[in-house]
């Protein structure tokens, strides 16, 4: 309820800018600028954790960025997830034109470009299919799971609503792109406040999974990039791409893109359009085989995979490391 009530009320009563309190304005000129004014970059921890993909940033996690991202996400400032995913649609943009090829062998999909409908699915004898491309292929966005007690808490799960924008504005500018919420914690994790890079690691080794379906659903996309709002060690990152990478390194994808003729009636059927997590069933494998699939995945299934946050750390935007 809180969702509908905080978008009413943004509505009807005096906004203030979520970087640095201007008010009658949801985000002012200046802070608008701070958080996607620049050409979004590579970024890189230091240590980087092994696995991690090419991640890109919209801007560094300071003064009216950082403002503006903990306005969305703690207070509920839920207008602006429009300016955050866009910010984080420049990113994916960026990861996109310098990494992250569609998976090598696995057939081409063809985009007809036709859409209907908010959420990208495709119109009436529209879709995807095998065949030489004419076009640019589906970008699916996966954004990192936030805790079930942290979405109830804070009463939306910012992520996901981030995400679901950056897919809206990539569509407007003819990028066919569709988010798919595929990733869970498949154990609980303790509090990464406080935690240095390696003790977070630890913390989130082997914490995610690809629900079932979710697989196959990666597996007959052209691209995938994760999405966050801010990434830090990008320990979370490195999990959510390994835990990808194991799931869709089981998949065959002649026999698979045959189960799923059309791409967008399964992402649909498995919940994508609605925004839902798929949350019920459960992926095979141990700790251990899914961290020995995931390490076999970064050549190959694991080429597909690119990453774009929001923020990121200032140091990881060193020149010297770019």
């Amino acid at each position: 309820m809180r969702g509908w009530w905080q978008d009413l009320t943004d509505l009807v009563l005096p906004a203030e800018c979520g970087g640095c309190g201007r008010p009658r304005t949801v985000l002012c000129a200046e802070c608008r600028a701070a958080l996607s004014g620049a050409a979004p970059r590579r970024v890189r921890p230091d240590p980087e954790p092994p696995g991690l993909p090419v991640v890109h940033a919209a801007a560094p996690y300071e003064d009216e960025v950082r403002a503006t991202l903990l306005a969305h996400k703690e207070r509920g400032v839920l207008t602006l997830a429009t300016p955050l995913g866009a910010a984080l649609a420049g990113a994916v943009r960026a990861g996109l034109g310098q990494t992250c090829p569609a998976a090598p062998g696995w057939p081409p999909m063809v985009w007809d470009g036709r859409l209907r409908g908010g959420n990208g699915q495709l119109r009436p004898g529209g879709g995807y299919g095998t065949g030489l491309p004419s076009g640019p292929g589906p970008v699916l966005l996966v954004p990192l799971p936030s805790s079930r007690w942290a979405v109830r808490a804070r009463g939306h799960d910012p992520v996901r609503r981030i995400a679901l924008a950056a897919a809206g504005e990539l569509r407007r500018t003819g990028m066919p792109a569709r988010v798919l919420a595929v990733l869970r914690q498949r154990r609980a994790v303790a509090d990464q406040a406080g935690l240095n890079s390696r003790q977070r690691l630890d913390n989130l080794a082997g914490a995610l999974e690809v629900a079932a379906g979710g697989a196959r659903l990666l597996a007959v996309g052209a691209r995938v990039v994760l999405v966050d709002d801010l990434m830090t060690t990008g320990a979370s990152m490195a999990e959510a791409a390994r835990a990808i990478r194991a799931a869709v390194a089981g998949v065959d994808p002649s026999l698979d893109t045959e189960a799923c003729p059309d791409t967008d009636a399964c992402i649909a059927e498995a919940g994508e359009a609605t925004g839902e997590r798929m949350t019920e069933a459960t992926t095979a494998g141990t700790d251990r085989a899914q961290a020995a699939q995931g390490m076999a995945g970064m050549s190959g299934v694991g080429d597909m995979i690119c990453a774009a946050v929001v923020a990121a750390s200032p140091d990881s935007f060193e020149k010297n490391r770019n």
